[in-house]
């Protein structure tokens, strides 16, 4: 196993050049996966929210924060993105309650857009955690068992374990009770295979950015030592 955990000289107080980028567009893909995911989309007998043509990159982000930086620096912004999503629902929640000025007729059609029923909500926040915690611990502990290598293996393991859960999370709090038990089947197989192979074609665009992460932070991360509870905030 190579020499890891170490930060390169060049970095003080254990910053790094590209960490906060890869985190914004993490937090990024979710606050917009969550707004869009009012509209559906159908492909023949499939159908699709909206988000799911971007939710699926989350994970990738999540990949790439564990390989190259590790479970801890994953784990926080997992929980940044959290709060961001649950920061998010409530601005919504208020800016919804405030009363339209008396030019303005969009109210209705804006609440149809932004309006989120809280049953959905909570599907997603939890489904969130526990895909994402799922799959950042599954790709750390697979890149240890693999000493680096198979890079393609751990991507594709974990998003098959943390999308699984993810998924079937969500469709399970979210609609079962409301939609014949059938279709919230369905739906979840939907969704789970579309993400899941997504997370495939994605590989050759996940293996060169953490080529290049790699190269010019100048850490490869293995979490031998790392407490992986999902409770916490450093490492």
């Amino acid at each position: 196993m190579p020499e890891t955990n170490r930060l390169p000289v060049e970095h003080k107080n254990g910053e790094f050049r590209y960490l906060s980028l890869i985190g914004g567009l993490f937090v990024a893909t979710l606050l917009i996966s969550n707004t869009t995911a009012g509209k559906p989309w159908e492909v023949g007998i499939f159908v699709f929210p909206g988000g799911s043509i971007l939710f699926p990159i989350s994970y990738i982000f999540g990949d790439v924060l564990t390989e190259v930086y590790g479970y801890a620096r994953a784990r926080q912004m997992i929980w940044t993105g959290f709060l961001a999503n649950v920061l998010m629902a409530l601005v919504y929640l208020a800016v919804i309650a405030l009363p339209p000025a008396k030019f303005w007729p969009h109210q209705e059609a804006f609440v149809l857009t932004l309006g989120q029923v809280p049953r959905i909500v909570l599907a997603s926040f939890v489904a969130y955690l526990i895909g994402e915690f799922a799959n950042s611990f599954v790709l750390a502990k697979m890149k240890i068992w693999t000493g680096g290598r198979h890079l393609w293996a751990r991507t594709i393991g974990s998003t098959i374990v943390g999308q699984a859960l993810d998924t079937f999370t969500f469709v399970t709090v979210g609609f079962l009770g409301v939609w014949p038990a059938k279709y919230v089947v369905f739906t979840g197989l939907s969704l789970y295979a579309f993400k899941v192979l997504y997370e495939i074609a994605a590989t050759p665009a996940t293996y060169a950015i953490v080529r290049f992460l790699k190269k010019r932070e100048h850490v490869d991360y293995y979490d031998v030592d790392t407490n992986f509870s999902p409770f916490l905030w450093g490492g």
